[in-house]
């Protein structure tokens, strides 16, 4: 069976950076929602990108960015792949696609069966899904609050495009995760903290470890 593939999101120093590499995950994610704890400048960005070894996909992480921002963004870090974590339309994630020649990630959230639908629907123009958990009514992060939802709704599911299972996973629950749903990418963002916006190398490599595991 091939390897789970590990994405390590909201990377905000050269030393995230070195420990994700080492860990051996295969995306570093960099997030440009500014009301995020994790958030990073595209100056700061582009000094992480540069520093990621080769064969690291570097990953931007917006919410429903418009153009000039994207722009900033793009011609600012050499990325290999945009995270569209809004409210982004089958349309809207076509048109960065084109407009910027990227690979595009969407993000759909998930409660309940109900919420699968659009994973079908946004396929056809996104080259991967990822699947978290919907944030509660009053949250200010899309993602990265560190709940997760319930892993069984994707048991025996397909879709057409690659996808990664993300949304409170932990170095001590990504192995069920991944045993469950059957995920071969997961992506993690609090579960690898000591503090909001603050990674921790151990439980970095204890992740990774555990997921491949």
């Amino acid at each position: 069976m091939a390897e789970v593939r590990v994405k390590i999101c909201g990377l905000r120093t050269v030393a995230d950076v070195d420990a994700v590499a080492a860990a051996g995950a295969g995306y570093a994610g960099f997030n440009f929602f500014a009301p995020s704890p994790r958030f990073v400048t595209v100056e700061a960005a582009r000094a992480l990108a540069l520093a990621a070894p080769p064969g690291l996909c570097k990953v931007a992480l917006v919410v429903d960015a418009d153009d000039a921002t994207l722009d900033a963004i793009v011609a600012g870090v050499p990325l290999d792949m945009l995270q569209l974590h809004g409210h982004e339309s089958v349309a809207r994630v076509a048109e960065i696609r084109a407009r910027y020649g990227l690979p595009v990630m969407k993000v759909i959230g998930v409660a309940g069966e109900a919420d699968l639908a659009a994973l079908t629907e946004i396929s056809l123009a996104a080259d991967q899904l990822l699947i978290d958990a919907k944030p509660p009514k009053d949250a200010v992060l899309p993602g990265g609050n560190g709940l997760a939802f319930d892993w069984r709704l994707l048991v025996g599911r397909k879709w057409l495009k690659p996808w990664m299972l993300a949304g409170g996973l932990t170095p001590g629950n990504v192995a069920e995760a991944v045993r469950l749903t059957g995920a071969r990418q997961v992506d993690v963002a609090s579960g690898v903290e000591s503090a909001p916006g603050v990674k921790d190398a151990a439980r970095i490599a204890d992740f990774v470890r555990a997921a491949q595991g």
